[in-house]
């Protein structure tokens, strides 16, 4: 018997590194996916296959031994045939550039855990996230849940440390062209950084957060009303705020500038120094975004907000 499930990668649209600080942040599910198939095999062991590389094992190995970015899967498919005489094959296939903020291992982990859990039994959203959180914490100990919450559910969501989650019901028609830096960057040793910067500039970052805070409350408006244009000036704004707590380096002020020739406003996305940037566009300056970062020679691509979320077939 097989089973297949697909969750859509995400981007944070605002709020990135003041969230940890108490600030809300706004995700958004992106029409980009990973698709996981599962498969009940007869010989007992768990294999797994993607395009970063093989994985297999018999199951109850600590998942502390196994060194591999596939270990999600491992854990979930371990856990699911705790109490079975029977194993598990995996495959795995990524529209998502992997380790650039997009979400891959999100969506690994809720697709994952939907293809998994479906061979034995229909189990419901919430639970499949639950699974989703469980196994990211394999790989990212700290992991707030936000972004497996918005590849489970899809649309726009709010999160703040406080209050969790809260779906906006907006739905606005815009495109996001995303370009990669192709920088490797380390998200443990950005969020430091931000953390040293707001040690040693107490007054000018407490500031900062409530600018970034009232930012956020404008911008759930714009979302309402659908009005790209503002949103785009909100986009330069939040940059020059992550500008001001050293997140930024020249490639991806030179990517921002080249993003907002033509667009109505982009920043980076997710942690920074490295990674992604949005530029924000509709259907009248989609191509010509996509044309300038294509002259310069960076490699991008358009997307649209995933309003479907988790998917199971």
């Amino acid at each position: 018997m097989k089973s297949k499930a697909s969750a859509p990668g995400k981007v944070i649209l605002f709020g990135e590194h003041f969230v940890v600080y108490g600030v809300k942040a706004i995700l958004c599910a992106i029409n980009k996916r990973i698709t996981v198939t599962a498969e009940e095999i007869s010989e007992k062991k768990i294999s797994i296959k993607s395009n970063i590389g093989e994985l297999e094992l018999e199951p109850n190995k600590p998942i502390s031994e196994i060194n591999s970015p596939l270990k999600p899967f491992y854990y979930l498919a371990d856990k699911i045939i705790q109490d079975k005489d029977s194993g598990i094959k995996i495959e795995v296939e990524s529209e998502i550039p992997l380790g650039v903020g997009l979400g891959s291992s999100s969506a690994c982990c809720v697709a994952g855990a939907a293809a998994i859990s479906k061979l034995f039994e229909n189990i419901s959203k919430d639970e499949i996230l639950k699974l989703a959180i469980e196994a990211e914490k394999t790989i990212f100990q700290n992991t707030s849940g936000a972004d497996c919450t918005v590849c489970t559910f899809g649309g726009l969501m709010e999160y703040d440390k406080k209050n969790g989650f809260s779906k906006i019901e907006s739905e606005p028609n815009f495109h996001l062209v995303i370009a990669n830096s192709n920088v490797e960057h380390s998200t443990e040793s950005v969020v430091e950084g931000v953390r040293k910067f707001k040690e040693n500039n107490e007054k000018e970052f407490s500031k900062l957060c409530e600018d970034e805070s009232y930012l956020i409350e404008n911008v759930l408006e714009l979302l309402k009303e659908d009005n790209v244009k503002d949103l785009g000036q909100k986009a330069i704004q939040n940059q020059e705020y992550l500008e001001r707590i050293g997140i930024s380096n020249d490639k991806l002020r030179d990517m921002i500038k080249i993003g907002q020739k033509t667009s109505f406003g982009a920043k980076i996305t997710g942690a920074g120094g490295g990674g992604c940037i949005f530029a924000l566009t509709d259907e009248s300056n989609l191509q010509n975004t996509i044309k300038e970062f294509n002259e310069k020679n960076y490699e991008c691509f358009s997307v649209k907000i995933d309003f479907k979320g988790l998917d199971t077939f």
